[in-house]
């Protein structure tokens, strides 16, 4: 794989410590495990699909701030806000792909307690909630279940078509926990995104946080 330029020491570091602690309450920072999240995810290259930087960026970024509130919560994770109750330990990071537009954003979120498992299903009571995105500036996106097949213990998959600011867009994203681990991922470009190289990317992830 290729590595993508211009990266700085700098933006890494604060994409792979995103949110560590959480964005909710009750949530407990355990230095010991941040600092094993992090470590993964600098260790070296998740083993990519091909065409994808090797290095990771800083945490991925939700494209729109209005809209569905159940759409943006499942989003929320992979950019470093995982559902706090319980987090000792987050990390969030990107890699840029070659393609038009594409993405790869990639979230590990480890909890105390077995909360893992509750908050996936309650992220899963969201994306029956989600419908679309919708906004006055162009974006009109539509969820639809993604079939992901055997990964982790448990996963959602969902894919986002339509426009984004009115130009074509997909997003994928798949949302498993791997033992006490909350692993999330998003997969985008434009016009669309190819799903073989979405699993491809979750594989990568989840090895990540099997690690």
């Amino acid at each position: 794989m290729r590595r993508q330029p211009g990266i700085v020491t700098g933006a890494l570091l604060a994409g792979v410590l995103a949110g560590c602690g959480g964005g909710g309450t009750g949530s407990a920072h355990d230095p010991r495990a941040q600092a094993h999240l992090s470590q993964r995810v600098q260790q070296g290259s998740p083993h990519l699909p091909d065409g994808f930087a090797d290095r990771p960026e800083q945490a991925w970024q939700m494209p729109f701030t209005k809209g569905d509130a159940d759409c943006r919560a499942l989003l929320e994770p992979v950019g470093g806000q995982a559902p706090g109750e319980a987090l000792t330990a987050q990390v969030a990071v990107s890699y840029r792909g070659f393609d038009l537009g594409e993405q790869a954003g990639v979230g590990l979120a480890r909890y105390a307690d077995e909360q893992a498992e509750g908050h996936l299903e309650a992220l899963a009571a969201a994306m029956r909630s989600c419908r679309a995105v919708r906004t006055a500036t162009g974006t009109d996106l539509r969820l639809r279940e993604l079939p992901i097949g055997r990964v982790g213990d448990e996963t959602l998959g969902a894919r986002l078509r339509g426009r984004l600011n009115g130009y074509p867009y997909a997003l994928d994203l798949v949302l498993t926990r791997v033992g006490d681990t909350l692993v999330s991922v998003v997969h985008t470009g434009l016009p669309d995104v190819d799903h073989g190289r979405t699993r491809e990317v979750v594989d990568a992830a989840v090895s990540m946080a099997s690690a």
